[in-house]
Parts: C-alpha cells; structure tokens; sequence
C-alpha cells in the first residue's frame, strides 16, 4: 500500500464517519467491548499466568 493509497483510504474513513449523525455515532461507541484493566494496564501476561495457576490447582 503506497503512501498515496494510504491518505485517500484514511481521508474517505473520515469523511464517512463525519456524516454519520450524532445517534449512530453514540451508538457506535455504547457498543465498543471495554476490556478488563488489568488487561489494559498490563497487557496479556497476568491473565495468562491467572490462567496457568488456576490450572494447576
């Protein structure tokens, strides 16, 4: 992807998502899946290594 095709793709995502009206947008962001903090702040390890302990029980 050239740099070109890279602007024009990033400027037609934005201009579709300024025409969206203002519901759709608040919708939108009512359905994003918020993730765990610990996740958020840490990454994936402590779940994994969570995960791990809790099966070696």
């Amino acid at each position: 992807m050239s740099g070109n095709d890279y602007v024009k793709y990033v400027t037609e995502e934005f201009v579709r998502y300024m025409n969206l009206s203002k519901e759709e947008k608040h919708k939108r962001k009512k359905q994003k899946i918020k993730q765990p903090q610990q996740n958020k702040w840490f990454g994936i390890l402590p779940t994994a290594m969570k995960m791990l302990f809790n099966r070696n029980k």
